[in-house]
Protein backbone atom coordinates (compact mmCIF):
# COMPACT_ATOMS: atom_id res chain seq x y z
CA UNK A 1 0.00 0.00 0.00
CA UNK A 2 1.16 3.54 -0.71
CA UNK A 3 0.66 5.59 2.46
CA UNK A 4 2.37 8.88 1.62
CA UNK A 5 3.73 10.50 -1.49
CA UNK A 6 6.32 13.28 -1.74
CA UNK A 7 7.58 14.86 -4.93
CA UNK A 8 7.19 17.65 -7.46
CA UNK A 9 3.69 18.72 -8.46
CA UNK A 10 3.56 18.42 -12.27
CA UNK A 11 -0.10 18.93 -13.17
CA UNK A 12 -3.29 20.24 -11.57
CA UNK A 13 -6.61 19.42 -13.27
CA UNK A 14 -9.38 19.27 -10.65
CA UNK A 15 -9.89 16.82 -9.06
CA UNK A 16 -6.79 15.08 -10.46
CA UNK A 17 -3.14 15.96 -9.96
CA UNK A 18 0.14 14.39 -11.08
CA UNK A 19 3.10 14.18 -8.68
CA UNK A 20 6.57 13.29 -9.98
CA UNK A 21 8.43 11.04 -7.54
CA UNK A 22 11.95 10.38 -8.81
CA UNK A 23 10.87 10.17 -12.45
CA UNK A 24 7.56 8.35 -11.92
CA UNK A 25 4.39 10.43 -12.34
CA UNK A 26 1.63 9.37 -9.96
CA UNK A 27 -1.93 10.39 -10.80
CA UNK A 28 -3.96 11.16 -7.68
CA UNK A 29 -7.55 12.22 -7.18
CA UNK A 30 -7.88 14.75 -4.39
CA UNK A 31 -10.83 16.44 -2.67
CA UNK A 32 -11.21 20.14 -3.43
CA UNK A 33 -10.26 20.96 0.17
CA UNK A 34 -6.82 19.50 -0.57
CA UNK A 35 -6.69 20.89 -4.10
CA UNK A 36 -7.03 24.48 -2.86
CA UNK A 37 -4.12 23.96 -0.44
CA UNK A 38 -1.71 22.72 -3.12
CA UNK A 39 1.32 24.84 -4.01
CA UNK A 40 2.01 26.10 -7.53
CA UNK A 41 2.94 23.64 -10.26
CA UNK A 42 6.64 22.72 -10.02
CA UNK A 43 6.76 23.00 -6.21
CA UNK A 44 7.37 20.15 -3.77
CA UNK A 45 4.26 18.55 -2.31
CA UNK A 46 3.65 15.87 0.32
CA UNK A 47 0.30 14.10 0.65
CA UNK A 48 -1.22 11.28 2.70
CA UNK A 49 -2.62 8.70 0.31
CA UNK A 50 -5.10 5.86 0.06
CA UNK A 51 -4.83 3.21 -2.66
CA UNK A 52 -7.99 1.51 -3.90
CA UNK A 53 -7.36 -1.70 -5.85
CA UNK A 54 -10.24 -2.87 -8.00
CA UNK A 55 -10.52 -5.54 -10.63
CA UNK A 56 -10.32 -2.99 -13.44
CA UNK A 57 -8.20 -0.20 -11.91
CA UNK A 58 -5.82 0.97 -9.21
CA UNK A 59 -6.87 4.41 -7.92
CA UNK A 60 -4.66 6.59 -5.73
CA UNK A 61 -6.29 9.31 -3.61
CA UNK A 62 -4.36 12.12 -1.93
CA UNK A 63 -5.11 14.20 1.17
CA UNK A 64 -3.50 17.25 2.75
CA UNK A 65 -4.06 15.97 6.30
CA UNK A 66 -4.26 12.67 8.14
CA UNK A 67 -7.72 13.68 9.41
CA UNK A 68 -9.04 13.95 5.83
CA UNK A 69 -7.67 10.49 4.98
CA UNK A 70 -9.20 9.04 8.16
CA UNK A 71 -12.63 10.45 7.28
CA UNK A 72 -12.29 9.23 3.68
CA UNK A 73 -11.58 5.72 4.93
CA UNK A 74 -14.55 5.85 7.32
CA UNK A 75 -16.79 6.96 4.46
CA UNK A 76 -15.64 4.07 2.26
CA UNK A 77 -16.74 1.59 4.94
CA UNK A 78 -20.36 2.74 4.58
CA UNK A 79 -22.54 0.61 2.32
CA UNK A 80 -23.37 2.43 -0.91
CA UNK A 81 -20.61 5.02 -0.52
CA UNK A 82 -17.75 4.77 -2.95
CA UNK A 83 -14.65 6.83 -3.50
CA UNK A 84 -16.43 9.42 -5.68
CA UNK A 85 -19.07 10.15 -3.05
CA UNK A 86 -16.43 10.23 -0.31
CA UNK A 87 -14.39 12.75 -2.33
CA UNK A 88 -17.53 14.78 -2.93
CA UNK A 89 -18.29 14.90 0.80
CA UNK A 90 -14.74 16.03 1.60
CA UNK A 91 -14.88 18.58 -1.22
CA UNK A 92 -18.12 20.06 0.08
CA UNK A 93 -17.39 19.98 3.83
CA UNK A 94 -14.24 20.29 5.91
CA UNK A 95 -13.50 17.53 8.41
CA UNK A 96 -14.59 19.83 11.25
CA UNK A 97 -17.85 20.77 9.44
CA UNK A 98 -18.64 17.11 8.76
CA UNK A 99 -17.95 16.20 12.39
CA UNK A 100 -20.21 19.06 13.55
CA UNK A 101 -22.98 17.97 11.15
CA UNK A 102 -22.74 14.37 12.40
CA UNK A 103 -22.73 15.43 16.06
CA UNK A 104 -25.77 17.67 15.46
CA UNK A 105 -27.40 15.00 13.21
CA UNK A 106 -27.91 17.76 10.60
CA UNK A 107 -28.85 16.04 7.33
CA UNK A 108 -29.48 19.42 5.70
CA UNK A 109 -25.78 20.27 5.64
CA UNK A 110 -24.96 16.97 3.95
CA UNK A 111 -27.69 17.27 1.30
CA UNK A 112 -26.04 20.51 0.10
CA UNK A 113 -23.10 18.41 -1.11
CA UNK A 114 -23.55 17.45 -4.80
CA UNK A 115 -24.46 13.77 -5.16
CA UNK A 116 -25.81 13.39 -1.60
CA UNK A 117 -29.56 12.90 -1.33
CA UNK A 118 -31.69 12.76 1.80
CA UNK A 119 -31.44 8.97 2.26
CA UNK A 120 -27.66 8.94 1.75
CA UNK A 121 -27.28 11.86 4.17
CA UNK A 122 -29.29 10.03 6.84
CA UNK A 123 -27.23 6.86 6.33
CA UNK A 124 -24.00 8.88 6.63
CA UNK A 125 -25.20 10.47 9.87
CA UNK A 126 -26.12 7.10 11.32
CA UNK A 127 -22.94 5.29 10.27
CA UNK A 128 -20.50 8.09 11.16
CA UNK A 129 -21.95 8.92 14.56
CA UNK A 130 -19.33 6.97 16.55
CA UNK A 131 -16.56 6.96 13.96
CA UNK A 132 -15.44 10.58 13.74
CA UNK A 133 -14.26 10.90 17.34
CA UNK A 134 -10.72 9.92 16.34
CA UNK A 135 -10.71 12.71 13.75
CA UNK A 136 -11.74 15.09 16.54
CA UNK A 137 -8.71 13.95 18.53
CA UNK A 138 -6.36 14.33 15.58
CA UNK A 139 -7.35 17.94 14.92
CA UNK A 140 -6.27 19.38 18.28
CA UNK A 141 -3.20 17.15 18.25
CA UNK A 142 -1.98 18.88 15.10
CA UNK A 143 -2.17 22.20 16.93
CA UNK A 144 -0.08 20.99 19.86
CA UNK A 145 3.65 21.37 19.61
CA UNK A 146 4.29 17.86 20.89
CA UNK A 147 1.47 16.08 19.00
CA UNK A 148 0.96 13.84 22.02
CA UNK A 149 -2.84 13.53 21.73
CA UNK A 150 -2.66 11.56 18.48
CA UNK A 151 -0.04 9.20 19.91
CA UNK A 152 -2.06 8.69 23.09
CA UNK A 153 -5.21 8.03 21.04
CA UNK A 154 -3.42 5.45 18.90
CA UNK A 155 -2.09 3.70 22.02
CA UNK A 156 -5.56 3.55 23.60
CA UNK A 157 -7.09 2.21 20.37
CA UNK A 158 -4.35 -0.43 20.15
CA UNK A 159 -5.19 -1.47 23.73
CA UNK A 160 -8.79 -2.15 22.71
CA UNK A 161 -10.61 1.04 23.70
CA UNK A 162 -13.03 2.50 21.16
CA UNK A 163 -12.88 5.99 19.59
CA UNK A 164 -15.38 7.48 22.02
CA UNK A 165 -13.52 6.25 25.12
CA UNK A 166 -10.16 7.42 23.76
CA UNK A 167 -11.56 10.86 22.89
CA UNK A 168 -13.17 11.25 26.31
CA UNK A 169 -9.95 10.28 28.13
CA UNK A 170 -7.80 12.64 26.06
CA UNK A 171 -10.13 15.56 26.72
CA UNK A 172 -9.59 15.00 30.45
CA UNK A 173 -5.80 15.27 30.17
CA UNK A 174 -3.91 18.53 30.77
CA UNK A 175 -2.41 20.23 27.70
CA UNK A 176 1.23 19.49 26.92
CA UNK A 177 1.28 16.13 28.70
CA UNK A 178 4.02 13.71 27.60
CA UNK A 179 2.90 10.62 25.69
CA UNK A 180 3.90 8.07 28.36
CA UNK A 181 2.31 10.11 31.17
CA UNK A 182 -0.77 10.75 29.06
CA UNK A 183 -1.26 7.05 28.40
CA UNK A 184 -0.89 6.23 32.11
CA UNK A 185 -3.34 8.97 33.13
CA UNK A 186 -5.82 7.99 30.42
CA UNK A 187 -5.72 4.35 31.50
CA UNK A 188 -6.39 5.37 35.11
CA UNK A 189 -9.33 7.51 34.02
CA UNK A 190 -10.77 4.74 31.85
CA UNK A 191 -10.38 2.12 34.58
CA UNK A 192 -12.56 4.24 36.91
CA UNK A 193 -15.46 4.29 34.46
Amino acid sequence: MIGRIHGKLLEKHPPQIVVDVQGVGYELDVPMSTFYQLPATGAEVSLCTHLVVREDAHQLYGFATEAERHVFRQLLKISGVGARIALSVLSGLSVADLRDAVNAQDAGRLTKVPGIGKKTAERLLLELRDKLDLAAVALPAAGRADGAAGDIANALLALGYNDREATWAIKQLPGGVAVADGIRQALKLLSKQ
